[in-house]
């Protein structure tokens, strides 16, 4: 898929190799994306990623990846700051998303963009609240355990279960990605929720964090944390969600930033009151 506009801005698929200058420019807008996002992002979808350039140099970028037949998010909406206000955002943003065709879309937009999204047929759902602070210093409750190999497929069935769609190719990566480490919470046989932790830019992520109950959802979070405590974290609570909003205030965390989850149309029914932590900004 490729794109020309006015000023020679020339939108394409970008690659994995193309991740770096990405996340850079993630970075330095204060997003703190993960030190190794990009393979578990690109797994999920590697047609779903795109950047404009002018005489060949990166001047923009977007991703647009799809989940199956009927849902897809958007993230990674990014101009290089010297050439903004110049048209390029809004043609890398139309070329993109046309790869979504009639999913519904989903993104968590950032204060200043909500208006643009919602002129774009984007309705508000819930707010997104980042919260970061220092880790506390906890032990590891029983009943969670370090995610192993065997845990994939349960991992995934709860995941589908909190999540508005399948992602079976971007769990096996997000699982065992450099530096993530993932823990499970089990009532007997059964898995009560998940999480995993990994490096940032600034701080280390808490993301996802999806558990039956709050009581599920603490100790998961201090088994996360366990081996992290005096360092920064970072967790991004969905509003609505008032005991992740409590669990993260509990700690010691502080909100920090915020986004606006909005969709194009319907999403699929899940549990919403599992979401103590969302996964990632950037794909939802």
């Amino acid at each position: 898929m490729t794109s020309a506009a006015p000023h020679d801005l020339v939108v394409t698929q970008a690659t994995l190799a193309d991740w770096p200058v990405i996340a850079g420019w993630a970075a330095a807008e204060g997003w703190n994306p993960g030190l190794s996002d990009g393979p578990a992002f690109f797994a999920q979808d590697p047609d779903g990623f795109f950047l404009g350039r002018l005489d060949g140099e990166p001047v923009s970028a977007i991703s647009v990846v799809n989940y199956g037949a009927e849902y897809a998010f958007l993230g990674c909406y990014l101009v290089r700051p010297d050439l903004r206000g110049q048209g390029h955002g809004l043609t890398t943003w139309k070329t993109a998303l046309a790869h979504a065709g009639n999913r519904t879309i989903g993104l968590d937009g950032v204060v200043a963009q909500q208006d643009n999204y919602r002129q774009s047929g984007f309705e508000l759902a819930y707010r997104t609240i980042r919260f970061t602070g220092t880790a506390p210093r906890r032990e590891t409750p029983a009943g969670v355990r370090p995610a192993g190999p065997a845990d994939l497929a349960a991992i995934t069935a709860y995941d589908s279960a909190c999540y508005p769609a399948d992602r079976p190719r971007f769990l096996a990566e997000w699982l065992t990605g450099p530096g993530h480490r993932a823990f499970v919470r089990h009532d007997g046989a059964r898995l009560t929720g998940y999480g995993v932790l990994r490096p940032g830019h600034d701080t280390l992520r808490i993301g996802p964090l999806f558990a039956d109950t709050a009581d599920d959802a603490r100790a998961l979070f201090a088994a996360l944390t366990a081996d992290a405590a005096g360092r920064a974290v970072a967790i991004d609570v969905p509003e609505p969600n008032a005991a992740g909003v409590a669990l993260a205030e509990e700690a010691g965390l502080r909100a920090s930033f915020e986004t606006a989850r909005m969709y194009t149309g319907p999403v699929r029914e899940h549990a919403r009151h599992r979401v103590f932590g969302v996964t990632t900004l950037e794909l939802g």
